[in-house]
């Protein structure tokens, strides 16, 4: 007997009962695989599937992770024996990953390396650490009305085109500069175009070095952007406990995660829930999330994009996303509307770091000094819509034109859009945006007019452009 028939024996092999688009039934006579296995089949293997739930006694329900076309039944699977893996270590830094852990960015093949299994337990108790401390992303409506966690999670919520994806690459590139451990990005379901345009900011960036880089593209099997953000996990999870390093982990775009869940669902037979979604929607998002944990030795931080289905923070994909984030930035469309970059919305969005113990009691003072300004001017808005601001009393005329000034000055220009709008990008520490706010609130800069507190970095930057707006107006 040869080897290649003595080796097809010791295999655990089955045959294609059913299909159903990427459901596949597979019985196996011997031995029935485990959940969560990788089974292969297809011309030379080139088909995975991974093993769902069991059926009965010799039928497992597997999910296949590519095409089923040219699938037909009684096609022979072979059971791997193990679960999908991907590979982990300092190789894989500068590069780009599909969930199978394939180098796709046309490079050097990867030579051997260790793999790690995508499924994993969340971290118990007693390993967890419980420090609580800023992560400072240079950007000012974020660091000051939702500062974001080191070790924590954040999520960026908001409808289509408000700039979620812009957001994102704009914190990559004000984090990876000053950041010193490994920035993980992971594409679920999102467009080719960003995942190339993105590849090409980080190498002309200079920090591609420190940078993985994982997709699972909008035109790819469910099964594949379903599993996408596990096998992204898989990488952090090794840079954290092995390397003992921070690792900054950007998934786009968790409602995608959500969307393919949804469609594997109907597929196995499962009876949708609210809004059509699945009935495991909240144990699914919780086996992702509860994965991003850190410990005394290293720190997973989260930043997430939370696509909102019509602006509707209460559709379940989003509520359910909530519950799981220490940092809440919501993008307002109506922000977008008025030009006003990045749109976070600041009554609406949140953060469990904001307490005096956690930011100190300046930055608490003038964070909710700012929101309850903010919040008077929305209230004045409907009197100014039907009598005008002349109408108003001293005081909330006084009010208004510092919500005003704060509201331009919380914009700024991004680094990433500077081929779009020709303005330098600007990062800010964070005591220059707490300085520039406070001189605000204290009426310093009442004599400053509105324009120029749009679209800069500093409050120095605002009397530099007063100061032209004004040499401007002279000339002319």
């Amino acid at each position: 007997m040869s080897d290649k028939e003595e080796n097809k024996q010791q295999q655990n092999i089955g045959y294609i009962t059913a299909i159903q688009g990427s459901v596949v039934d597979i019985r196996f006579e011997e031995k029935l695989p485990a959940v969560y296995n990788e089974l292969r089949t297809g011309e030379d293997g080139s088909l995975a599937i991974e093993v769902e739930a069991h059926l009965d006694a010799q039928t497992v329900r597997g999910l296949a992770l590519g095409p089923t076309r040219g699938l037909s039944r009684g096609q022979a699977v072979v059971d791997t024996e193990h679960m999908l893996s991907v590979p982990v270590g300092d190789k894989i830094l500068g590069r780009m990953f599909n969930v199978f852990g394939d180098a796709i960015d046309g490079g050097q093949p990867l030579e051997e390396t260790e793999r790690r299994p995508i499924h994993n337990h969340s971290l118990p108790l007693e390993r967890r650490s419980v420090a609580s401390q800023v992560f400072v992303s240079g950007i000012k409506a974020i660091d000051l009305l939702a500062p974001m966690e080191r070790g924590g999670k954040a999520g960026l919520f908001g409808g289509a085109g408000v700039g979620k994806t812009v957001l994102i690459t704009e914190m990559i590139n004000n984090m990876v500069g000053r950041y010193e451990g490994v920035s993980l990005f992971c594409g679920v379901g999102e467009r080719c175009r960003e995942g190339e345009q993105l590849y090409r900011e980080m190498r002309d960036a200079g920090v591609l070095d420190k940078t993985i880089m994982m997709f699972g593209q909008m035109n790819e099997a469910p099964g594949i952007r379903f599993r996408v953000a596990h096998a992204a996990l898989a990488m952090a999870e090794y840079f954290r406990d092995e390397k003992k390093q921070d690792v900054l982990l950007l998934i786009d775009n968790v409602f995608r995660f959500v969307q393919a869940g949804s469609e594997i669902s109907v597929l196995m037979g499962q009876m949708p829930s609210r809004v059509g979604y699945q009935p495991s929607l909240a144990t699914e998002i919780a086996s992702l999330q509860e994965r991003i944990a850190s410990t005394a030795s290293g720190a997973i931080t989260s930043i997430q994009a939370v696509y909102v289905p019509a602006d509707d923070l209460t559709d379940p994909s989003a509520s359910h996303t909530f519950a799981h984030l220490s940092s809440n930035i919501v993008l307002s469309r109506a922000r977008v509307s008025q030009g006003l970059y990045p749109a976070v919305d600041p009554l609406a969005s949140g953060s469990n770091m904001l307490t005096p113990l956690t930011v100190g009691e300046r930055h608490y003072k003038v964070a909710t000094a700012v929101r309850r300004t903010l919040a008077e001017y929305e209230e004045l808005k409907d009197i100014i819509a039907m009598l005008g601001f002349d109408e108003l009393p001293e005081n909330d005329q006084k009010t208004v034109l510092k919500a005003r000034k704060l509201e331009r000055f919380l914009t700024q220009p991004f680094f990433t859009t500077f081929h779009f709008t020709g303005m330098e990008g600007r990062s800010v520490e964070l005591e220059d945006t707490l300085r520039g706010c406070e001189k605000i609130l204290s009426g310093e800069m009442d004599e400053v007019p509105e324009n120029a507190f749009y679209m800069v970095g500093t409050i120095e930057d605002v009397l530099a452009k007063a100061e032209k707006m004004k040499e401007a107006a002279s000339a002319a």
